[in-house]
């Protein structure tokens, strides 16, 4: 038993808030393919009974669950959270650029559009707003593995993470043409892939 040496544990899930598990369980099937693997209701009026009514826990891969939504009725979306203490944001990470573009390209089929996308340095991350206006990120690395990109972040100055908004239609046209995910990465920093109209973070993160 190691009682000296800090154990680095895997981050296996988290568990929000919700006045509308329905609401959520279908954004996370949507977006991230997410399935219930246990749901239950409490039964009303039970002694010494948790403070929520009903809890659904959630995954999409082989853990038995990487989200657990406690319903707590009559609970709302704080408007003024980014004055408050809170999750600033989840991510879920991709394999390859072209399944995070067609990601994108799924769900702007059934009308979810990210708030903001951006070429971050070490990634391309596209970020969304699930019902409960909790912000979730979708990227993938410009890096080769989880151990190149964490070099990167350790050598590079800040100024080399500084995010460069991007159009993801921008990104699928040049990708479609025949770019390679590296030479994206390259143009996005240069700037070729901003959007018209850009988002100022600081109203939604």
């Amino acid at each position: 038993m190691n009682t000296d040496i800090i154990i680095h544990p895997k981050l296996q899930h988290y568990g929000l808030t919700t006045g509308n598990v329905d609401a959520m369980v279908e954004w996370y099937r949507k977006v991230l393919g997410m399935t219930i693997n246990q749901r239950s209701v409490v039964p009303a009026g039970a002694p010494h009974g948790p403070p929520f009514s009903a809890f659904a826990f959630i995954s999409n891969d082989e853990t038995d669950h990487r989200i657990v939504f406690f319903e707590v009725p009559g609970v709302v979306a704080d408007p003024d959270k980014r004055r408050h203490t809170h999750l600033q944001h989840v991510a879920f990470n991709y394999e390859t650029l072209d399944e995070l573009l067609g990601t994108y390209l799924r769900l702007k089929g059934i009308g979810i559009l990210p708030l903001w996308a951006a070429d971050l340095g070490v990634g391309i991350s596209f970020y969304y707003q699930d019902p409960d206006q909790n912000v979730v990120e979708l990227n993938i690395l410009n890096y080769g593995n989880d151990w190149t990109a964490t070099e990167f972040l350790r050598s590079s100055p800040a100024s080399a993470v500084r995010p460069a908004p991007v159009d993801p239609e921008k990104l699928v046209a040049a990708r479609q043409a025949g770019a390679s995910p590296w030479e994206l990465h390259e143009r996005a920093l240069a700037g070729e892939f901003a959007p018209t109209k850009t988002l100022d973070p600081s109203t939604h993160f």
